[in-house]
C-alpha cells in the first residue's frame, strides 16, 4: 500500500485559512501572499492570526513563506526569524537570488541557525524553481537537496516561479524529479513538490510519491490563484483522489 502524501495548501487571507482548516486532511496550512510571488511573503499579523485559527488540539502545522529570496542572507535570517516569532511552524525560503551550490548553502546555513537558535522544532524548507530556464538566476534542481542538507533544514521543495498556464511536469519529467526525491532521502530530506499541479498530473505525483504536495490553483475557484477563493469542495476532491 503507497504511503498516505500529505498535504500543504496556501490560504492568502483569513477567510481562506477558515475554511483550509476545516480540513483535518489538510497537514499544512501554508500562509502566502500570492501577490508577491511564487513564494511571496504575507504580513507577520496575518501569519499571527492563522496560527491562532488553529485548534490548539489539531496536528496542523503552520508553514509561513518568506519570499522568492535574492542572495541576500542577512535579511532572510531577519525575514525568518519574523516568521517565527509570528507563529509559524515551518519556514518555506525560496531561492531565487542564490545562483550556485556554495550560495545557496551560505544563505540557508544562516537562515537555519537563526531559526534554531530560537527554537530548534521549527522545520526549515529549501524551495527552489522548476523553471530556472526561465530565471536570471537560481539553483539547479538538483542541487537543492545538497543545499538543504549542507544547512542544516529539513524540507526541500520544487515549486514553479512563473505563475503561467506551465506547470512543474512542463520543465521537469518525472524520471528526474524520481532522481532529485531519491538523492533527498539519501539525506534524511522530505521531499515536497508544488507547481500548479493539476487533477490529471496526480498519476504523476502518485508514481514519483514525495512526502508533501503543495497547491493554491488546484483548490481555487477557476483555477486562479490569484482572484479565486479556496473552496471547501475542491480539497475534499483533491484529498479523495491524492489518496484514492
Amino acid at each position: 500500500m503507497q504511503k498516505r502524501i500529505k498535504l500543504l495548501v496556501s490560504p492568502k487571507n483569513l477567510d481562506e485559512a477558515k475554511v483550509v482548516i476545516r480540513h483535518n486532511e489538510v497537514d499544512y496550512i501554508d500562509c502566502k501572499n500570492p501577490s508577491e510571488g511564487s513564494l511571496g511573503a504575507n504580513f507577520p499579523w496575518i501569519i499571527k492570526s492563522m496560527k491562532n485559527l488553529i485548534p490548539s488540539n489539531s496536528s496542523q502545522l503552520l508553514s509561513a513563506t518568506i519570499g522568492d529570496f535574492p542572495n541576500l542572507p542577512g535579511s532572510a535570517s531577519l525575514a525568518a526569524l519574523g516568521a517565527v516569532v509570528a507563529g509559524a511552524d515551518i519556514i518555506k525560503v525560496g531561492l531565487k537570488g542564490p545562483n550556485t551550490e556554495e550560495e545557496g548553502i551560505f544563505l540557508m546555513e544562516k537562515v537555519v541557525k537563526t531559526v534554531k537558535d530560537h527554537n530548534k522544532n521549527i522545520k526549515i524548507v529549501v524551495a527552489g524553481y522548476a523553471d530556472k530556464i526561465r530565471m536570471e538566476s537560481s539553483p539547479e534542481f538538483l542541487s537543492l537537496p545538497t543545499i538543504a542538507a549542507e544547512s542544516g533544514a529539513d524540507i526541500v521543495m520544487l515549486d514553479t516561479f512563473i505563475k503561467d498556464s506551465k506547470n512543474l511536469f512542463d520543465f521537469l519529467k518525472v524520471s528526474q524529479l524520481k532522481l532529485f526525491k531519491n538523492k533527498a532521502k539519501e539525506f534524511g530530506l522530505e521531499v515536497a513538490l508544488a507547481g500548479k499541479l493539476s487533477k490529471h498530473l496526480l498519476p504523476k505525483v502518485k508514481e514519483i510519491c514525495p512526502d508533501i504536495i503543495g497547491v493554491r490553483s488546484m483548490v481555487c475557484e477557476g483555477f486562479d490563484r490569484n482572484n479565486g477563493m479556496i473552496k471547501d469542495a475542491l480539497i475534499k476532491d483533491l484529498n479523495e483522489e491524492l489518496n484514492a
